[in-house]
């Protein structure tokens, strides 16, 4: 049997169906099952491995694929509904991971699955007055769609079932564990721009889309759940803060609400420490852990329960354990844990990079285990001391450290030359995580002086060494103490980053703690202040929330002494550059769609799994660089706006019509009506003609102006037909109005006299005679239902612009645009970069964009089923029309659908005025595109 190319062997939307296993010479075996859910703990004090099993777990799982198998018996029409919608990969272009669909599948079937698929099942708790459950879900593994699912089936289904309060809420707190990651988790408000629901497609209709938007949903800070400090110099003592003061502050607009549902993001954080555990702040702070966050977290909680009741707790966690007082145990295991997709099973589905560790050098290995002194350099004895002391930052670094970094650094710089070659913006970064801040400073000036023997790393404007204390008040939202050097420091940085000058300019206005935060948080991303950080120095590790996908290289220079902490470490650099996908056939013959791997590779940090090169140990090709697309603030002549439509009504309303053929012709006589009269002052019956005055119609044209005449005439009109019409008084008023201004400028209204064709003359007659044409004009006026097309629009949206377009990026083949607000056009096919050619050349337009990522959709029906329609291209026309283009290289009945929504949307669109002219059509062969370009500049 042939071994894979990598370690990339199941299909990341699949049940994974192979795993490898450490077989007894050492190598990697495959194993033609799923993994069974557990937990690697390897000793590295006695050089010992073993895997030990999640039991629970592995019971649900054989449980829930049952539950799933007889189609999810016990669920609410709603979660059904979503489940089937979740699990329907074409209604999506980017279908959800296994491990996320098993994770939300799981948490339904703990609440809604009938008795007999949960009997013998017992989750345990933290001993606490509420429930909690867990999903264990690698980094880059999505937990934050999984959240989105959450909060969609407890919301939806807490509106649609009020009374199973038990059940579901809609009330949702999410606790996070610092600023950067509730930043990030801005995306689950439903009303973000860029939210999840939207970007995934997670509601399968508008209607529960919108009934989504009654969310009642709050993120914060674990910090808000501290308790408020006492003012010491304040003369009045108010005491300490009630329970009901704490839940108004920490819960804002929650507090009305009872039952509440919490999200624990990152809940590695939040946990209760057993009295029997013993454990030194000192020892949990070498394992990154935070005691005083995990009690105050956890204590904020039990607030918000006794007053307000927890209804359901769910812990999302890629590393879920408490501490124990133990180098290397799993007691510290989340007992609640109920669905487990891992590190290794993340690497397997290639969710993740590689990561690539050192098995063996040239050199003398380590006399404790015999492995390469590499692979736990801060484990050698020599260097431990030396790192582990209070020493000055110019002090040099021990030798095995600095040979690490010639041997690592020349790796990045042959990486660093690939990626440049290969047109990415940013370089790729190196990662140090040490133990101290003596350490970190010593490391910063290493580079920073000189002393790293590639010249290429001797960028002190490239690289960051994060102070924690400065973060850590930065994740709290707090101001740190004044630090000026280290403050010149980060503006330095900024400075020679080549960013615009507009952008820099507010970067420098910044504080420190919120510079930092703002660097730290956008390495790697083009256009942002840590767009040209190469290396970045940190103590202890950096917060769950940092996701910079360009880290290829991490140095390991603290004790591990636990698996999970090296799994944590390792996480900050598992961030994928991209999501390429390629059609392997493995080891058992069948073919699967995979995605190409990616690496990180890794000194001193004893991870277990590993990606074994061969004796060549040549690198990897680098990822393909990414595109930006974007939509040009400069380019509004190119901006094209369109109507978003939530549904087209039809509606039927009573419509009065005239057939002026069969109207016969009213002849106003001039003679019968007087638009003059001269008036003389008369006594006895005689009247002196020598004092004659005049009372002249004309000479008051103001008030015979047609418009004033026009609306008369309806409202006598309105009058004479307002209790036999069907439809409303104003839609009887507005056709009145329109059919008398035809009818006094057409043929049927007739003055035999040349003297009074004057214009002014006929208005006069025609208000003289007012009643006579609305009577004439009634007897052939006729009512009859008419069927129209009546668009309804987004209140929350009601118009798209490709102005409104988000930055994106793809490794698609991508041309730069001139008539295009959108900066690129991505192409999918030859058709299209041929049609974007003819646009681009052809004086008939004006400017196009193509519907990626603009969020111009259709809604139509087929076999039963509402379904999206995406358009290929939107044209504005020289002729001020709006071209909406398909460009199909064969046709089908369920294309022909689409088309006839299509129509249907235009009508309603020009029907409904205000948005211009639009138009459609189809090309089914490519010379088709010239004429469908002239054929509507007429």
């Amino acid at each position: 049997m042939s071994q894979p190319k990598s370690l990339i062997i199941n299909s990341p939307y699949e049940v994974p169906a192979q795993y490898w296993q450490q077989a007894r010479d050492g190598s990697l075996a495959l194993v033609p099952e799923r993994r069974p859910a557990g937990y690697e703990i390897f000793d590295i004090r006695n050089n010992t491995r073993r895997v030990e099993p999640l039991t629970l777990v592995n019971s649900i799982r054989e449980r829930v694929d049952a539950w799933r198998t007889a189609d999810y018996p016990g669920v609410t029409s709603v979660t059904r509904r979503l489940l089937e919608h979740w699990c329907d990969r074409s209604v999506r272009d980017y279908p959800f991971y296994f491990c996320q669909l098993e994770a939300i599948e799981t948490l339904i079937w703990w609440v809604e699955a009938v008795p007999e698929f949960k009997q013998g099942i017992h989750i345990p708790g933290d001993e606490g007055p509420w429930k909690r459950i867990c999903n264990k879900m690698a980094t880059g593994s999505g937990k934050t769609t999984v959240m989105a699912m959450i909060i969609t089936w407890q919301t939806l289904n807490a509106l649609t079932y009020p009374k199973r309060n038990k059940d579901y809420s809609r009330a949702i707190f999410i606790v996070a564990p610092g600023i950067t990651v509730k930043e990030r988790l801005r995306v689950l408000y439903p009303g973000e721009p860029d939210n999840v629901y939207d970007l995934f497609s997670l509601c399968p209709s508008e209607a529960l889309r919108q009934k989504l938007n009654q969310v009642e949903l709050l993120i914060e800070n674990w910090h808000t759940l501290m308790p408020l400090k006492e003012t010491k110099r304040s003369v009045v003592k108010k005491g300490a803060e009630s329970d009901e003061a704490f839940i108004r502050r920490v819960l804002g607009k929650l507090s009305g609400y009872k039952d509440l549902v919490i999200i624990n993001d990152e809940a590695h954080h939040a946990y209760r420490v057993p009295a029997e555990a013993k454990i030194s702040k000192k020892h949990a702070a070498e394992q990154g852990i935070d005691l005083d966050e995990a009690t105050r977290w956890i204590e904020g909680l039990d607030r918000i329960h006794k007053t307000r009741r927890i209804q359901r707790c769910f812990d999302l966690s890629a590393t879920p354990f408490a501490p124990t007082g133990k180098a290397s145990s799993e007691a510290g295991l989340f007992t609640w844990i109920v669905s487990d997709f891992g590190l290794n099973d993340a690497i397997e589905a290639g969710l993740v990079k590689t990561p690539r560790v050192v098995v063996r050098d040239d050199a003398l290995p380590s006399a404790k285990d015999y492995r390469s002194k590499l692979y736990h350099i801060y484990r050698e004895a020599d260097v431990a001391e030396d790192l582990n002391r209070k020493a000055e930052p110019h002090e040099s670094l021990p030798k095995l450290v600095q040979d690490a970094y010639t041997l690592l650094g020349a790796d990045w710089r042959e990486a660093a030359q690939q990626w440049a070659a290969a047109g990415h913006s940013s370089p790729p970064v190196m990662l140090t995580v040490c133990n101290r801040t003596e350490t970190a400073a010593r490391i910063e000036y290493y580079f920073n002086q000189g002393d790293a023997h590639w010249p290429e790393m001797h960028a002190p404007n490239r690289t960051l060494r994060v102070d924690s204390k400065v973060l850590e008040k930065a994740e709290r939202g707090e101001s740190a103490t004044s630090n000026k050097v280290y403050e010149a420091r980060l503006k330095e940085i900024v400075e020679a980053t080549d960013i615009p000058a507009t952008r820099k300019a507010q970067l420098l206005q910044l504080k420190k703690e919120a510079l930092l935060r703002e660097i730290i948080d956008n390495v790697g991303k083009r256009g942002a202040a840590g767009q040209d950080l190469q290396k970045v120095i940190s103590v202890a590790m950096l917060s769950e929330g940092w996701d910079a996908k360009n880290v290829t290289h991490i140095m390991g220079l603290r004790a591990f002494t636990s698996q999970l902490l090296c799994e944590q470490v390792i996480g900050r650099g598992l961030r994928r550059v991209n999501y390429d996908t390629e059609m392997v056939m493995g080891a058992d013959g069948i073919e699967r769609e995979l995605f190409r791997p990616e690496y990180v590779n890794v000194f001193g940090v004893p991870l277990s799994i590993f990606q074994d090169v061969g004796e060549s140990s040549e690198a990897p090709p680098p990822p393909k660089p990414s595109t930006q697309i974007e939509s040009l603030p400069e380019r509004t002549n190119c901006e094209i706006r369109w109507p978003n439509v939530l549904r087209i009504d039809r509606v039927v309303r009573p419509v009065l019509s005239v057939d002026w053929k069969s109207v016969e012709v009213l002849t106003l006589d001039p003679a019968q009506t007087p638009i003059s009269a001269e008036l003389a002052p008369a006594v006895g019956g005689v009247a002196d003609l020598s004092k004659v005055s005049k009372i002249d119609l004309e000479a008051l044209p103001e008030g015979f102006r047609l418009q004033r005449l026009t609306f008369l005439a309806a409202r006598k009109a309105f009058a004479a037909m307002r209790e036999g019409f069907d439809g409303g008084q104003e839609y009887l008023v507005f056709q009145l109005i329109r059919l008398v201004e035809e009818f006094l400028e057409s043929d049927r209204l007739e003055i035999p006299s040349l003297f009074h064709q004057d214009p002014l003359r006929k208005r006069i007659l025609y208000a003289l005679n007012i009643d006579q044409v609305v009577q004439h004009l009634l007897r052939f006026i006729h009512e009859q239902n008419q069927e129209r097309l009546e668009p309804v629009f987004d209140e929350e949206s009601p118009i798209g612009s490709t102005a409104y377009m988000r930055t994106w990026y793809t490794t698609k083949n991508c041309y730069p645009t001139q008539k295009s607000q959108i900066s690129h056009m991505v192409g999918d096919s030859a058709w299209e970069k041929h049609a974007s050619d003819l646009f681009e050349m052809s004086d008939k337009v004006l400017a196009y964009a193509k519907n990626d990522h603009l969020g111009f959709q259709l809604h139509y029906l087929w076999k039963g089923s509402k379904r999206k329609y995406v358009p290929d291209f939107l044209i504005r026309l020289s002729n001020g029309k709006t071209l909406v283009l398909e460009i199909k290289g064969q046709d089908s009945a369920q294309n022909k659908a689409k088309r006839e929504a299509l129509d249907v949307w235009v009508k309603a669109i020009n029907g409904k005025g205000g948005f211009g002219s639009w138009c459609w059509d189809v090309v089914l062969e490519p010379h088709q595109i010239q004429d469908v370009l002239s054929k509507h500049q007429i």
